[in-house]
Protein backbone atom coordinates (compact mmCIF):
# COMPACT_ATOMS: atom_id res chain seq x y z
CA UNK A 1 0.00 0.00 0.00
CA UNK A 2 1.24 3.00 -1.30
CA UNK A 3 0.88 5.90 1.94
CA UNK A 4 1.63 8.52 -0.46
CA UNK A 5 -1.38 7.92 -2.75
CA UNK A 6 -3.56 8.39 -0.27
CA UNK A 7 -2.66 11.92 0.61
CA UNK A 8 -3.11 12.14 -3.41
CA UNK A 9 -6.18 10.93 -3.34
CA UNK A 10 -8.79 13.48 -4.14
CA UNK A 11 -12.06 11.04 -4.40
CA UNK A 12 -13.94 11.22 -0.84
CA UNK A 13 -17.44 11.17 1.15
CA UNK A 14 -18.43 14.44 0.98
CA UNK A 15 -20.19 14.23 -2.67
CA UNK A 16 -22.62 11.25 -0.94
CA UNK A 17 -22.56 13.58 2.37
CA UNK A 18 -23.50 16.40 0.36
CA UNK A 19 -26.56 14.89 -1.39
CA UNK A 20 -28.01 13.23 1.71
CA UNK A 21 -27.99 16.90 3.23
CA UNK A 22 -29.64 18.46 0.16
CA UNK A 23 -32.44 15.85 0.36
CA UNK A 24 -32.99 16.08 4.29
CA UNK A 25 -33.26 19.77 4.09
CA UNK A 26 -35.81 19.29 0.78
CA UNK A 27 -37.96 17.00 3.19
CA UNK A 28 -38.01 18.66 6.61
CA UNK A 29 -38.87 22.13 3.90
CA UNK A 30 -41.93 20.44 2.28
CA UNK A 31 -42.68 19.07 6.02
CA UNK A 32 -43.18 23.00 7.29
CA UNK A 33 -44.92 24.15 4.26
CA UNK A 34 -47.14 21.26 3.55
CA UNK A 35 -48.74 21.99 7.40
CA UNK A 36 -48.83 25.48 6.77
CA UNK A 37 -51.04 25.23 3.59
CA UNK A 38 -52.89 22.20 5.05
CA UNK A 39 -53.95 24.58 8.20
CA UNK A 40 -52.21 21.85 10.34
CA UNK A 41 -50.61 24.84 11.65
CA UNK A 42 -53.77 27.02 12.91
CA UNK A 43 -54.84 24.21 14.77
CA UNK A 44 -51.69 24.10 16.88
CA UNK A 45 -52.59 27.26 18.58
CA UNK A 46 -56.47 26.18 18.68
CA UNK A 47 -56.45 25.14 22.35
CA UNK A 48 -58.83 25.71 25.26
CA UNK A 49 -58.56 28.43 28.21
CA UNK A 50 -57.31 27.13 31.54
CA UNK A 51 -60.22 28.02 33.79
CA UNK A 52 -61.15 26.26 36.93
CA UNK A 53 -64.93 26.32 38.32
CA UNK A 54 -66.29 25.58 41.91
CA UNK A 55 -69.88 23.93 42.25
CA UNK A 56 -71.58 25.12 45.35
CA UNK A 57 -75.25 22.62 45.62
CA UNK A 58 -78.53 23.40 47.56
CA UNK A 59 -80.89 20.64 48.18
CA UNK A 60 -84.19 21.08 48.17
CA UNK A 61 -87.30 19.85 49.03
CA UNK A 62 -90.95 18.18 47.62
CA UNK A 63 -91.77 21.88 47.76
CA UNK A 64 -88.38 23.60 46.65
CA UNK A 65 -85.80 23.19 43.64
CA UNK A 66 -82.07 22.35 43.92
CA UNK A 67 -79.68 24.97 42.86
CA UNK A 68 -76.00 24.62 41.96
CA UNK A 69 -74.35 27.76 41.71
CA UNK A 70 -71.21 27.27 39.27
CA UNK A 71 -68.21 29.70 39.84
CA UNK A 72 -65.24 30.67 38.12
CA UNK A 73 -62.83 30.52 40.60
CA UNK A 74 -59.51 31.71 38.55
CA UNK A 75 -57.85 31.32 35.06
CA UNK A 76 -58.28 32.74 31.70
CA UNK A 77 -61.17 35.01 30.35
CA UNK A 78 -63.33 33.31 28.22
CA UNK A 79 -65.92 34.79 26.25
CA UNK A 80 -69.30 33.91 27.94
CA UNK A 81 -70.98 32.30 24.39
CA UNK A 82 -68.13 29.76 24.86
CA UNK A 83 -69.12 28.37 27.84
CA UNK A 84 -72.06 25.93 27.63
CA UNK A 85 -73.67 23.98 30.62
CA UNK A 86 -75.05 20.43 30.34
CA UNK A 87 -77.09 18.80 32.96
CA UNK A 88 -77.63 15.17 32.76
CA UNK A 89 -79.33 13.01 34.86
CA UNK A 90 -81.88 15.42 36.72
CA UNK A 91 -85.46 14.18 37.64
CA UNK A 92 -88.27 16.39 37.78
CA UNK A 93 -89.98 15.69 41.20
CA UNK A 94 -93.46 16.12 40.14
CA UNK A 95 -93.39 13.37 37.68
CA UNK A 96 -90.30 11.38 37.72
CA UNK A 97 -89.64 12.33 34.64
CA UNK A 98 -85.71 13.02 33.45
CA UNK A 99 -84.68 16.98 33.07
CA UNK A 100 -81.97 18.10 31.18
CA UNK A 101 -80.14 21.36 30.22
CA UNK A 102 -78.07 21.84 27.55
CA UNK A 103 -77.29 25.62 26.95
CA UNK A 104 -74.87 28.95 27.38
CA UNK A 105 -73.63 28.99 30.93
CA UNK A 106 -73.31 32.52 31.50
CA UNK A 107 -75.49 33.93 28.82
CA UNK A 108 -75.16 34.26 25.04
CA UNK A 109 -73.76 37.55 24.87
CA UNK A 110 -70.94 37.89 22.79
CA UNK A 111 -69.57 40.78 24.53
CA UNK A 112 -69.85 39.53 27.91
CA UNK A 113 -67.17 38.31 29.59
CA UNK A 114 -66.29 35.12 32.20
CA UNK A 115 -63.40 35.86 34.46
CA UNK A 116 -62.86 34.99 38.32
CA UNK A 117 -65.82 35.86 40.25
CA UNK A 118 -68.51 35.24 37.71
CA UNK A 119 -71.19 32.95 38.80
CA UNK A 120 -74.89 31.54 37.55
CA UNK A 121 -76.85 29.63 39.42
CA UNK A 122 -78.77 26.53 37.86
CA UNK A 123 -82.64 25.70 38.92
CA UNK A 124 -85.74 24.87 37.57
CA UNK A 125 -85.63 28.08 35.66
CA UNK A 126 -83.09 26.43 33.00
CA UNK A 127 -85.71 23.06 32.85
CA UNK A 128 -88.73 22.22 31.33
CA UNK A 129 -89.55 21.73 35.10
CA UNK A 130 -90.98 22.96 38.26
CA UNK A 131 -88.70 21.29 40.69
CA UNK A 132 -85.94 19.60 39.56
CA UNK A 133 -83.67 16.86 41.96
CA UNK A 134 -80.24 17.52 40.94
CA UNK A 135 -78.74 15.18 43.36
CA UNK A 136 -78.05 12.57 40.63
CA UNK A 137 -77.51 14.83 37.98
CA UNK A 138 -73.88 15.39 36.01
CA UNK A 139 -73.16 18.90 35.40
CA UNK A 140 -70.59 19.72 32.88
CA UNK A 141 -68.92 23.30 31.94
CA UNK A 142 -67.53 23.15 28.51
CA UNK A 143 -65.72 25.49 26.21
CA UNK A 144 -66.74 25.55 22.40
CA UNK A 145 -64.94 27.93 20.29
CA UNK A 146 -67.11 30.61 18.17
CA UNK A 147 -65.11 29.95 15.39
CA UNK A 148 -65.62 26.02 15.48
CA UNK A 149 -63.26 23.60 16.75
CA UNK A 150 -62.17 20.94 19.08
CA UNK A 151 -64.75 21.39 22.35
CA UNK A 152 -63.34 20.85 25.92
CA UNK A 153 -64.39 19.74 29.38
CA UNK A 154 -63.41 23.12 31.83
CA UNK A 155 -65.56 21.38 35.30
CA UNK A 156 -67.32 18.88 36.43
CA UNK A 157 -69.67 18.31 39.24
CA UNK A 158 -71.50 15.06 40.43
CA UNK A 159 -74.20 14.85 42.12
CA UNK A 160 -74.27 13.28 45.54
CA UNK A 161 -76.28 10.07 44.25
CA UNK A 162 -75.11 10.47 40.89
Amino acid sequence: MDVKALFDDDEAVSPVIGVILMVAITVILAAVIATFVLGLGDQISNTAPQASFSFDYTEGDSSNTDTLQVTHNGGETISANEVVGAVSGAIDRSDDSSATYNDDLFGSSSDSDVNAGTSYTIDDGDFDASNVDLSGATVRVTYQPAEGGNSATLGRWDGPDA
